[in-house]
């Protein structure tokens, strides 16, 4: 998309003197390539587009204004227009008998400049004035974010989904919290342009100035051409369904090797892994990597070797019509493969506790919330879990919050968390670990206020103020789109190798099943979604990468 240019607006009741201003002001390479030049028809008209330039993210650089204008002359219109744009450079277009005027305006409205008609030649006399006002101008212009904004309130949970899609996606955008008293100075003329249109919030602006009120992730996908859900042909060699690590991985290595690949992913390539503020033990990365990069440098990767990623898509059903897998979707199209590697990862498991499901998106999060961390300055944040996940987070939340508050319930966090956040943790004195402890209720009217938290040392219950709840505890499998598809253990994982029953062995198999191959010969599980597996992006990675080469093995056999 070309970039919005600040405009110069020239008015003049007049249309002959009008087309006969735009001219010129076009003819000089400097104003033309610089700015859009923009006409109007009186003062009245003028102003009725200053809205429309502001909700656009257009700066206007200068009024080029006749003084001698029915209804509105220039005077009047410069005193209403300053007080919309007060940066603009102000020309006033006089006669020889308006001088007196010129000089009045020079007071009133800081007129910087009067030009007297006839300006011929505009060599001598137009040009130099318009360049020299509008070059000092240039340099002290701040250009406003001319990205795609969205505008809600902290506790919606429809505006928290939209940011947290929005941030999953690594696209770039500009929150405005409408109910926020801290707003810039674009930021209130810009809410003040919206009217009646903040009544239905959220609302996304785009770039190009098209609105949607309460959107869904999908219609914003769609508009930034994010959507990708047409698969361009019927059957694969190697079908993935889910785009984490594992998933990530698979592609790589499959489309690599000359397999036709496609990934199927329902929110956005990464998986729970692309939420992670910081990755620190992931080899070839000292400093540490966060999820969004990581995932961002494997979906390149993937697509390098041209492996298709369809994509926010998700699979609902899988049949078998040997030696084809299908799987159909939630838009109705089904895609036919010669092997399937499930990768669909996990879902955080959510607590059944009085409070929680009538504020979640108000104050209660599940995962990562990194898209909250900037709005919790100087407040206190819980935290409850005590994996690596948990600890990722109370380390992000800490350079934000006044407080992190850590709700574990075993006796440590030894058991389940890795050594090295542990010490971080023990060293970051925002951070405190409360052990032995749950949240028992969640309070607030309209969004979280307070917490209920359970010591099961003392049996004490305490009611403490909190802004907001994070929690990452187990989570179950992405696994009931498969049915009775492939064999699974009573949680929902996916059972693998030596796992598989020996019924589904002697009925299915004719051979040892693979190490990652499930109860149905070509269809394999990789990463979180599968039993067993150690719950670490190295791993996932790992096992994506080794399920391609029983891919295949099974491939050349079939």
């Amino acid at each position: 998309m070309p970039q919005i240019r600040p405009v110069l607006l020239t008015i003049d009741d007049d249309p002959q003197v009008l087309r006969a201003v735009e001219r010129d002001l076009r003819q000089n390479q400097f104003l033309s390539s610089n700015f859009r030049i923009m006409r109007a028809s009186s003062g009245e008209a003028a102003l009725d587009l200053l809205p429309k330039f502001e909700a656009r993210g257009e700066s206007v650089a200068m009024f080029l204004v006749d003084y001698r204008m029915p209804h509105m002359d220039g005077m009047e219109f410069l005193k209403k227009a300053i007080l919309e744009e007060p940066d603009a450079r102000r020309v006033l277009l006089t006669a020889y008998a308006d001088t007196d005027a010129a000089i009045k305006a020079i007071n009133e409205v800081k007129l910087d400049y009067y030009l007297m008609k006839p300006w011929d030649p505009p060599e001598d006399k137009l040009y130099p004035v318009l360049e020299d006002l509008l070059k000092t101008w240039l340099a002290f212009w701040r250009p406003p974010y001319r990205g795609l904004r969205v505008i809600g309130t902290r506790y919606s949970p429809k505006s928290y989904e939209l940011r947290d899609f929005l941030a999953r996606n690594r696209v770039q955008y500009k929150w405005i919290d409408a109910d926020g008293a801290d707003h810039d100075e674009d930021a209130k003329k810009f809410l003040a342009s919206l009217g009646d249109k903040l009544r239905s919030l959220p609302l996304a602006v785009f770039e190009d100035g098209e609105e949607i009120s309460e959107p869904t992730p999908t219609q914003v996908a769609e508009k930034l051409n994010l959507s990708s859900t047409a698969a361009k042909l019927e059957h694969y060699d190697l079908m993935i369904v889910g785009g984490g690590p594992a998933g990530l991985a698979s592609a790589v290595y499959g489309a690599s090797e000359g397999l036709h690949t496609v990934v199927i992913e329902r929110e956005a390539p990464g998986g729970q892994a692309g939420s992670s503020s910081r990755i620190e033990n992931y080899l070839g990365f000292p400093g540490g990597v966060s999820g969004k990069e990581l995932a961002a440098r494997a979906v390149t990767q993937a697509k390098k070797f041209e492996a298709e990623i369809l994509s926010p898509l998700e699979a609902t059903s899988l049949r078998v019509q040997t030696p084809y897998k299908i799987v159909t979707f939630t838009n109705g199209t089904e895609i036919s493969c010669g092997a399937l590697i499930i990768a669909s990862g996990l879902q955080w498991r959510k607590l059944d506790l009085p409070g929680l499901d009538r504020l979640q998106g108000a104050g209660v999060y599940y995962g990562g919330g990194l898209t909250e961390a900037s709005t919790c300055k100087n407040e206190d944040v819980f935290i409850v879990g005590g994996a690596n996940s948990a600890g990722q987070a109370a380390m992000h939340f800490s350079g934000y919050a006044r407080q992190v508050v850590m709700l574990v319930r075993g006796k440590s966090l030894a058991a389940t968390m890795s050594q090295y956040l542990i010490d971080q943790i023990a060293k970051t004195e925002k951070i405190r670990v409360e052990t032995c402890s749950e949240v028992t209720e969640a309070h607030g009217a309209e969004h979280l206020e307070e917490l209920s938290i359970m010591c099961h040392t003392t049996g004490n219950v305490d009611r403490v103020p909190a802004a907001a709840l994070f929690i990452f505890i187990g989570a179950a499998p992405e696994t009931s789109w498969l049915g009775d598809a492939v064999a699974r253990d009573e949680r929902g994982f996916i059972l693998t190798g030596s796992q598989i029953p020996k019924d589904l062995l002697q009925k299915n198999f004719d051979r040892p099943p693979a190490l990652l191959e499930s109860s149905v010969p070509g269809i394999y599980a990789v990463g979180d979604v599968r039993q067993g597996s150690m719950k670490r992006v190295a791993s996932s990675v790992g096992e994506g990468s080794i399920a391609v080469q029983f891919v295949h093995q099974y491939l050349s056999k079939s």
